[in-house]
């Protein structure tokens, strides 16, 4: 039977790029469940690698078909975008393991229909200084830099992350991400251990 890896994180700990690096693993063998967003492509992203775009109208009609596992509606300083998890077939614990990033609010929905068992939770932290720079250098580098939207995200990460949305989050692991090599190692070691 395989598992849901769930690896979450506050805006800018290094997430996607610890991601990237154990999907990259061939040691691992992980899939990847990709999630919908109705949020704006960005550039360097690729349609159905990060995430499925997709407008309201789909979201409507996913809704109405039962496929939607959790929802998250963000309300950004360009409109509300939403976020999420369809049981769309690519999910399939008898096959495989897999890799997925997301928040609180979503491991507890997916783990709700999924079932706790199927779901390890694992948290990458690191210091709000270092994360603030962080995200100002990847806005920076951006072509059209959405500074207010990088701040609204790092504000609602206190929210998010607090303590009253983090206790329902049984087992797992936390790891910082402090130097990216020695977290991705760390990280790896224990994925292996529970394959």
């Amino acid at each position: 039977m395989g598992r849901i890896f769930y690896l979450m994180g506050k805006s800018s700990t290094g997430k996607d790029t610890v991601f990237k690096r154990l999907l990259a693993d061939g040691e691992l063998n992980l899939s990847t469940i990709v999630t919908y967003t109705t949020r704006p492509i960005r550039e360097g992203e690729e349609e159905g690698r990060e995430y499925h775009f997709i407008d309201d109208a789909k979201v409507d009609e996913l809704e109405r078909a039962g496929k939607i596992v959790e929802l998250r509606a963000y309300n950004t300083v360009h409109g509300i975008w939403k976020y999420m998890t369809v049981d769309d077939g690519q999910i399939n614990l008898s096959e495989r393991s897999f890799l997925v990033i997301g928040t609180p609010e979503a491991y507890i929905n997916v783990a709700a229909h999924f079932g706790k068992s199927a779901i390890v939770p694992i948290m990458l932290v690191l210091d709000d200084g270092e994360r603030l720079s962080r995200a100002l250098a990847r806005e920076r580098a951006q072509a059209n830099p959405k500074y207010e939207e990088l701040c609204r995200r790092f504000l609602a990460d206190a929210k998010d992350f607090s303590e009253e949305n983090l206790a329902p989050i049984e087992g797992g692991r936390t790891f910082e991400n402090i130097e990216l090599d020695t977290c991705v190692s760390e990280v790896k070691g224990y994925i292996k251990s529970l394959l």
